[in-house]
């Protein structure tokens, strides 16, 4: 229940953010060619929502842990998908710098599977942000210290554990054998990490949630209320 409340008040927030956007998108009609709204597809290093030859392109680059990365989750995510993607002139990325093994072990279950399912894996470990954020303030050294300690499959392991990932991931209906193969692939860890530090470095990104549009890092832009009126010129 309180995943399906957190949700329909993030549809919400979505809806009310979708104004200035939609004036700009409903002046364009949208390109032929497909279900842009319906599109989504695994690219060298994130996810990709819409045309992937759209004229302008978003790229998000977010973290897990970080607080201002699940407002803008509620805020600006719904009314990107709502009101650019479904035009076909605009594509939504979303890519990670990993901060922290908790902020990676989530990333791996939101990669975790078929491509297709990142969006709804996305949403579900951002949604209950609060949630699992709350369980890791309040972990024990004991538990902390199984995140340090052993292989890296064992402290991802800890960690969906301990902050009820695995519950999440139940919930949009993986097994816990296939959650467990995700944990345990220490290949795709490590290459989402080195993607995440060549991001940062290419981009000159020091802060989440940063943007860059059209391959130009925004400066100074961090959330929903900077970022929708320069969407809204780029269009």
């Amino acid at each position: 229940m309180k995943t399906k409340t957190a949700m329909i008040a993030a549809l919400a927030l979505a809806g009310a953010g979708t104004l200035a956007l939609s004036a700009s998108a409903q002046d364009r009609p949208m390109l032929p060619g497909g279900n842009w709204a319906g599109m989504l597809d695994e690219t060298d290093g994130g996810h990709r929502f819409g045309n992937p030859e759209a004229k302008t392109r978003l790229v998000e680059f977010m973290s897990y842990t970080c607080s201002h990365c699940a407002t803008f989750a509620r805020e600006g995510d719904g009314a990107i998908k709502l009101t650019l993607v479904p035009t076909g002139r605009f594509s939504y990325e979303i890519r990670h710098l990993i901060r922290d093994p908790i902020d990676l072990t989530a990333t791996l279950l939101t990669h975790c599977g078929d491509p297709k399912k990142f969006g709804g894996n996305h949403e579900a470990i951002m949604y209950r942000y609060d949630e699992w954020i709350e369980k890791a303030r309040k972990t024990t050294q004991a538990q902390r210290s199984r995140w340090q300690f052993g292989s890296l499959s064992a402290r991802f392991q800890a960690i969906a554990s301990d902050l009820d990932f695995y519950d999440i991931m139940e919930t949009r209906g993986y097994e816990r054998a296939e959650i467990d193969q995700c944990l345990t692939d220490e290949a795709k860890a490590s290459a989402l990490a080195d993607r995440s530090a060549a991001d940062a470095e290419r981009y000159g990104i020091t802060g989440t949630p940063s943007f860059v549009l059209d391959g130009e890092l925004l400066e100074g832009t961090h959330d929903w209320s900077a970022l929708e009126p320069q969407l809204a010129d780029a269009l």
